[in-house]
């Protein structure tokens, strides 16, 4: 085979396996490249890895446990106080003592009862926000970790493809300075490319590597994903208009964890200020003196504290600023997150730019140089030396590519970490931790 046919043979095979698109659908050249990584293994799809992580994740449980918590708490809430029993005896001869059985209940004054099962309650809807809040955040984590792991992975095939390229254009040189054509200087010249891209080949399945370690741990496992990735079905051509995502803001985890955290406080308040009444103690007993014939009688007796010193005022005080605080962590918890759905958006849209220019304008041409440069030096018009400076062009747009990439998935995630899609998948999984 002549060396021209073994460089544009190169060629194609660089471009099939790196995908220089970003629609995202399920004849993308990722799940191309995914079935010739590996077409025996069953890839690991993005939902898998979340049901999987919503299942297994340790983190997810023990936040799912504060709802039994809460649970407990509310049924103890709404106990009545114990009664007492006391047995009293006055001297010890058995014929002139005095011997009384009393029993004593407390009664709740000020509507305690009701205060403690609506903070309790409170209690309990707070962690169920919680809940929610580390689904979404687990959500957002593992589909960080999945798409850099993707990125990874597309930055391992690209290398492996250029490896492939260098190593034809260098048997090529090979060839051609054997023949007396070129400079020998041109052959040291394309085995150092190729042990740059060799280098680059090893630092990127390292950083695979890495990235499928970090997966799996968000998926509750210390075992490796043995698994290719393949691309999620995301449009990315939309981004939302920032009034969509303010009017979701409304309704984020986050946003809701803060209101009920409000309402919490304000019903501490109101069990605080409960327990400034004093409770009523009723006693109802007999009492039987033994030196008298007729020495049994009733003992009735009411007692209630006297609120002259300790009026709960302290406590009372205290639950008002916390209830305070909680309203101004309210204000600043949306500030906050308006701020970084704005950042997020910002940045999906630049990366999104930089997206569509890469695709429509540098790829192409970096790509058109290739081909030039490998025709000419097959004519003889260009030198080797050409050839590497498009080669690492090419490479350089594809590197840019997934840069770009890589930075809209971050985007992407971090919108849905702020405000979260609806998550279907994962509605079972989340209705079984809140029973």
């Amino acid at each position: 085979m002549q060396p021209r046919g073994i460089l544009l043979g190169a060629l194609v095979l660089f471009v099939q396996s790196a995908p220089v698109s970003a629609q995202l659908s399920a004849q993308s050249p990722t799940a191309q490249s995914v079935a010739a990584v590996d077409g025996a293994r069953m890839p690991l799809t993005l939902p898998q890895a979340l049901q999987t992580a919503y299942a297994n994740n340790p983190t997810l449980r023990a936040a799912g446990r504060a709802i039994g918590i809460a649970d407990g708490e509310r049924v103890q809430a709404g106990l009545l106080p114990n009664p007492e029993l006391s047995v009293s005896t006055e001297g010890t001869d058995r014929r002139s003592r005095v011997e009384t059985v009393e029993m004593s209940q407390v009664i709740e004054l000020g509507g305690k009862r009701s205060a403690r099962i609506a903070a309790a309650d409170h209690e309990r809807q707070l962690a169920i926000e919680a809940l929610r809040d580390r689904r979404n955040q687990l959500r957002a984590d593992v589909m960080a970790a999945y798409l850099a792991a993707l990125t990874m992975q597309e930055r391992v095939l690209l290398a492996r493809s250029a490896i492939d390229v260098a190593s034809r254009a260098t048997n090529a040189a090979t060839r051609r300075v054997t023949a007396g054509k070129i400079s020998p200087v041109e052959q040291t010249r394309s085995r150092v490319a190729e042990s740059t891209v060799r280098l680059e080949l090893s630092q990127a399945e390292a950083e695979l590597a890495l990235a499928l370690r970090r997966l799996a741990t968000l998926m509750g496992s210390t075992g490796v994903i043995g698994q290719p990735l393949v691309m999620p079905a995301f449009d990315f051509a939309a981004v939302p208009a920032m009034s969509e995502l303010a009017q979701r803001l409304a309704s984020a985890p986050r946003m809701r964890q803060a209101r009920v955290q409000v309402s919490r406080q304000q019903a501490q308040v109101d069990l605080e200020s409960a327990l400034r009444v004093p409770d009523l103690r009723v006693t109802v007993g007999s009492q039987r003196d033994r030196e008298r014939a007729n020495g049994t009688q009733a003992v009735l007796g009411i007692s209630m504290p006297l609120p002259l010193f300790n009026r709960n005022q302290g406590n009372l005080a205290a639950a008002l600023h916390r209830a305070d605080q909680a309203r101004d962590e309210l204000d600043a918890q949306q500030l906050e997150l308006h701020q970084a759905l704005a950042d997020a958006r910002q940045r999906a849209e630049v990366s999104q730019a930089q997206l569509d220019s890469l695709t429509s304008d540098l790829l192409p041409a970096a790509q058109q140089a290739y081909d030039a440069a490998v025709i000419g030096f097959e004519l003889g018009k260009f030198s080797f030396l050409d050839v590497l400076d498009t080669q690492r062009a090419l490479i350089l747009a594809r590197t840019q590519y997934l840069g770009a990439l890589s930075a809209r998935y971050l985007a992407a995630t971090d919108l849905e970490r702020i405000v979260p899609s609806t998550d279907a998948g994962a509605t079972a999984v989340f209705k079984e931790n809140l029973q």
